[in-house]
């Protein structure tokens, strides 16, 4: 016969269960591994939910530096009352724990997906990021008191040593969590599907501590019911695999259009094509079987648009082109080759370099037929070296050589996305044009696309006199046409992008009030127009650039600091 617990001889009050020690099925040792290991595996999917968040947040909504720190604030504090909260639950710490773990895997596994969705569908997302953030980040918290009380349970310690075992395998779970999210879950699963198998690994590691490890310390009716939760969060976040990419192709056509023919994540961002693949405004205006002219975006921030690029790549390389040499050129950025094709214009160019980050915008711009067409196929040119490597990193190294072993450009073209975008602010530093200043040949120019001058014009007269503090005398223009949609920068603050085939109100202002913001650059003061023998232009007039260049010279903005690595100017 089984003799009556101590508390029942005695008449004193049963001891709760946070005193008791569990009846394992495996030896203590081995069940405190498991614990252990459990601690691991849950603090690996936490941290991957978390750069989740952070990355589809700088995806959706822009600014980097922003989003982290809204994520991350907001995850710790919610962390904090999870641990506060989670004191009501240390009576039943497994029956706990395992309800903590189901919840968690079925908000942090869908979160991307309800994140896109509001993007998508509701034009805004913020409200939704710090409710995720809130919610995944109290039930994070509510984790550790749990477990705490699971492993003393498992075999009495020392608190000392039984929390330095737990946050052990806690960190070292969070290490292997934020490398695996770079480097295994975004490029080999993609954002979604990442985040929903992650939250499936984290219900199975939950159930299986508690229904099998501590199932004697639940009842059948709680057995069946954590059970029957389980397996209900694992049906939803199956079916969320499953559905994925069609969920993605909605989403994407309700950001985009029914005109996006092309979508990729490369390794560096998503890429997506509009329209089809008839000739852009450029070259004829045809549009045949396209649905609407060829429109290029990459994370989300139209980049080309085949209607207008024509006038920017212009007004971008051709005045760099007048006023001296040009048989060296070098382009940082510019990959999808449009840049690339007015520069090869001049049968005077012997060489072009073009330093472009992403692989992915370089193979489309050589094999889509659309972009392939608009940019003329220069980058299959003989002239032309395409290196595919970070400019600033690709300038650094060039620069290291004795100023007679580094090649001289007699032309630099800057095109590069937006300084407001936090990604892009290094490329606009001191120390970015410092670094191609030292390779531009004695009389060679530097042209950098600075970003919109009448909306954010504090942000184009930092670009300004960034360039000016590394000795190089500036002429400052603009030009009129850039499209309303034209997100090239600054970081996107105020929902979705307007949907390709998406009518323009009436009300809206005309293209011709909005400008795209350029500086010539030289050791000396450049000469500023079109060469002689500039090619005829199909949008572009001497006339136009010279009332350019008198608008920016008379709202000049003096006395702005440069902006730097260690101060970016750009984010003030």
């Amino acid at each position: 016969m089984i003799d009556p617990p101590e508390s029942a001889r005695t008449g004193a009050p049963s001891p709760p269960e946070a005193m008791t020690p569990a009846r394992l099925p495996v030896p203590a040792g081995l069940g405190r591994l498991l614990v252990l290991a459990v601690v691991f595996v849950c603090a690996a999917c936490g941290l991957v939910y978390e750069l989740e968040l952070v990355a589809l947040a700088t995806y959706l909504v822009g600014d980097s530096v922003t989003q982290a720190s809204v994520v991350l604030s907001v995850m710790v504090f919610a962390m904090g009352v999870g641990a506060l909260l989670a004191k009501r639950l240390r009576c039943r710490a497994a029956i706990g724990f395992g309800a903590v773990e189901a919840g968690l895997a079925l908000v942090g596994g869908s979160s991307a997906m309800a994140l896109y969705a509001c993007f998508a569908w509701f034009g805004q997302s913020r409200s939704a990021l710090v409710g995720f953030s809130l919610a995944i980040g109290i039930l994070i918290g509510a984790e550790v008191p749990l477990l705490m009380t699971l492993i003393q349970r498992v075999r009495r310690q020392d608190a000392g040593g039984a929390v330095a075992d737990l946050f052990a395998a806690d960190y070292v779970g969070a290490l292997v969590g934020g490398l695996a999210f770079p480097f295994l879950l975004l490029p080999g699963f993609g954002q979604l599907t990442g985040a929903l198998l992650t939250g499936a690994v984290n219900a199975v590691a939950g159930a299986v501590l508690v229904l099998w490890l501590f199932r004697r310390d639940l009842s059948a009716r709680a057995r069946w019911a954590l059970l029957g939760a389980n397996a209900l969060v694992l049906a939803l976040l199956a079916a969320g695999v499953v559905l994925a990419t069609p969920f993605e192709r909605a989403a994407r056509q309700a950001v985009y259009g029914s005109s996006a023919r092309v979508a990729v994540q490369t390794g560096v961002q998503e890429v997506v094509m509009t329209g089809g693949t008839g000739a852009g405004a450029g070259a004829g205006r045809g549009r045949k079987g396209s649905g609407g002219p060829l429109a290029l975006y990459l994370d989300g921030r139209l980049r080309v648009s085949a209607e207008t690029e024509f006038r920017y790549h212009e007004a971008l390389v051709h005045p760099a082109m007048a006023g001296g040499p040009r048989g060296r050129v070098l382009v940082l950025g510019g990959g999808d080759g449009l840049a690339v094709r007015e520069i090869l214009r001049y049968r005077s160019v012997r060489s072009v370099t073009v330093v472009e980050l992403d692989p992915g915008v370089l193979r489309l711009a050589r094999t889509d037929p659309g972009l392939a067409r608009l940019n003329r196929h220069s980058l299959a040119d003989p002239r032309v070296r395409v290196v595919t490597a970070d400019a600033f990193e690709w300038l650094r190294q060039q620069g290291m050589g004795g100023p007679g072993r580094r090649a001289a450009y007699d032309v630099i073209v800057s095109d590069l996305p937006d300084p407001g975008i936090t990604a892009s602010t290094k490329l606009y530093s001191q120390e970015f044009y410092g670094l191609a200043a030292r390779l531009l040949a004695r009389d060679g120019r530097l042209v950098v696309h600075a970003g919109p001058p009448v909306e954010r014009s504090r942000l184009y007269w930092t670009v300004e006199s960034t360039v000016r503090s590394v000795g190089l005398a500036t002429v400052p223009y603009r030009l009129s046409g850039r499209p309303a949609a034209f997100s090239g920068g600054p970081d996107r603050s105020a929902g979705a992008v307007p949907p390709a085939d998406a009518e323009v109100p009436a009300a809206a202002p005309p293209a011709g009030d909005r400008y795209w913001g350029f500086v010539l650059a030289a050791r000396h003061r450049p000469s500023f127009g079109l060469a002689p023998d500039a090619p005829p232009l199909a949008g572009l007039s001497a006339e136009e650039l010279r009332a350019g260049r008198r608008a920016e010279t008379h709202d000049r903005r003096a006395g702005l600091p440069a902006s730097t690595l260690m101060h970016p100017r750009y984010l003030d």
